[in-house]
This record gives structure tokens, sequence and C-alpha cells, in this order.
């Protein structure tokens, strides 16, 4: 991959799971070409990052902003420093279930194993190799698969 570190942020309204655990994934698997962090657009409960915070001066030039649930992909989003390829990988949020404890196990179950493939589908692509329509087009078709 290069010396190049991507910079990801993953964005949902209550960066409460999702976005949480798709950092955490990335940061894990994209084995130091990837430098991923989370927001929150409505951030509620331990989260504290707003996702303004990262197109404030000085920030981080981003190079992908995926949004994970399907407020935030609807939310108007701020403009972004350097222009980063955008996409929505939306997914149900898992912190939100209800019943058994069983049954919410299964539910952030379901959500790491939603993320960790399409984060394997991302980390397999030649992004250096790809013209920035084409790896857009490629990022924004992992979200529908």
């Amino acid at each position: 991959m290069g010396d190049k570190i991507y910079n990801v942020l993953f964005i949902s309204t209550g960066n409460s799971a999702r976005s949480i655990l798709a950092e955490a994934l990335l940061n894990d698997m994209g084995m130091g070409g990837f430098r991923a962090c989370s927001a929150g657009s409505q951030p509620t409960g331990c989260a504290i990052r707003p996702g303004g915070e990262f197109a404030a001066p000085g920030a981080p030039e981003l190079e992908f902003v995926l949004t994970v649930c399907d407020q935030a992909a609807c939310e108007v989003c701020p403009v972004w420093p350097g222009q980063p390829m955008t996409a929505h990988w939306g997914m149900p949020e898992p912190a939100s279930m209800e019943g058994s404890d069983a049954v919410k196990a299964r539910a952030f179950l379901d959500a790491a194993i939603t993320v960790r493939r399409q984060l394997n589908l991302m980390l397999s692509l030649p992004i250096q190799s790809l013209d920035s329509m084409a790896l857009r087009k490629q990022v924004q078709d992992i979200g529908a698969r």
C-alpha cells in the first residue's frame, strides 16, 4: 500500500456503536495504512466527538467519510477539507436492539460481521491504482452489498 496513510471518518447520528465499531476494526485491520475516527452528528451517551469537528480548520484531511446509519446519511454534512470520498454503509443500530441479552449480543455480532465484511472489501481495493471516480464507485458499491 505504500507509505500513504488514509484518514477515514465513520459517522452515525449518535456515535454509540456502529461508527465506533467501524473505527476500531479499521484501525486494527488496516495495519497502519489507515487512520480511522468516528463521530456523531448528535452524539449520545459517552460519545463526545461531533462530526463537524473534522471539518474545522487544522483538522486532518480525510480521504473517506462513511456514514453507517440511514439518519446520518440524510443529514446535511459539513464541507470536508480535501473533498474526501463519501459513501453510505448503512446497517441496523445494535445499541437500540431490545430483547434478551442474547438478542442484544447477536445484534452486536451481526453489526461486527457486516462491518468486517465491508472493510475487507475496502481493504482489497487497489486504492492507489484506481482513479478517483472508479474508487468512489467501488467504495459506494460496498455499502450497497
